[in-house]
């Protein structure tokens, strides 16, 4: 299925779930409101999330003259993708992480925390945009940001709902307080779900899309190594669950059940894949 494809059928879920919302609310007229509401987000989430997700981790976009090691490394890997030279941000952040987002190749930022910037050498750095630069070879970062504003709205409009609920949104004479409850509940799953079905192989792909372009493979593994342990260390504490998934590693830190449905794939798994990259040789 082509990213096209997805990003409809997630823009289709979204304008869904909002009817239904409305319908549980106020009917009729809760529909009408709802369906408005959904063109507004759509479209916002089309021509804006990149920017949203920016603005929320409060990323300063730089020059060569301001961040020359970082937008050098950038400039270099995107002539060797063959790719449209990216915006360039920095993300004020101790923890050591890294993003890309944007609406297709023309449009598209990568971001680096502040951490990352200290913790990885040259040639690790050179790793870890490859692979962000995948990402958007791969043209997922679209979709990924998409999915990051629909898991937002999604948790957001139960936490709405489950208000409206108690302080009177079950009067209705149609309502459903089963349904209702299963909104409230399930909701927020799903947003997981879909976070975790979009992120896990478009990582894989990503890494070895990543280590194609910089050609050093056993970099970006040796980074995802001191990247993981640098998250287990100092976690990002102002990080939403909603835009986990934009980065190259789980921002959040947790073990039990929250690991377990991590939107990323382990990182063991994707550092051995790596390494039998580099045993097997890149052309």
């Amino acid at each position: 299925m082509s990213n096209t494809i997805k990003t409809i059928l997630l823009m289709s879920l979204l304008t869904g779930l909002l009817l239904y919302i409305g319908d549980l609310l106020a009917g009729e007229s809760g529909i009408v409101l709802a369906f408005l509401f959904s063109l507004v987000m759509n479209i916002g989430a089309y021509w804006f999330s990149d920017k949203i997700v920016l603005f929320s981790y409060g990323a300063r976009q730089v020059t060569e003259q301001e961040a020359p090691r970082l937008v050098g490394i950038v400039r270099k890997l995107a002539t060797q993708a063959q790719l449209p030279m990216p915006r360039v941000y920095i993300i004020p952040s101790d923890t050591p992480n890294a993003f890309a987002t944007g609406r297709n190749p023309q449009h598209a930022a990568v971001a680096a925390t502040e951490g990352i910037l200290r913790l990885l050498n040259d040639d690790e750095l050179e790793g870890v945009m490859a692979h962000e630069l995948a990402h958007v070879k791969n043209r997922d970062i679209l979709i990924s940001t998409i999915v990051a504003t629909l898991a937002g709205t999604i948790t957001m409009l139960a936490r709405m709902f489950s208000y409206a609920a108690l302080f009177g949104g079950r009067d209705r004479e149609n309502s459903n307080p089963l349904a209702e409850l299963a909104l409230i509940i399930l909701a927020p799953i799903a947003a997981m779900l879909i976070q975790f079905a979009i992120s896990r192989s478009r990582e894989f792909a990503a890494d070895e899309g990543g280590a194609f372009i910089s050609q050093k493979p056993l970099s970006l593994a040796n980074a995802l190594r001191k990247l993981v342990k640098g998250v287990e260390y100092n976690p990002m504490e102002d990080a939403s669950p909603s835009t986990a998934h934009l980065f190259i590693v789980n921002p959040l830190s947790g073990g039990g059940i929250i690991k377990l449905f991590s939107t990323h794939p382990p990182v063991e798994e994707r550092i051995q894949r790596l390494e039998r990259l580099a045993m097997g040789g890149l052309s």
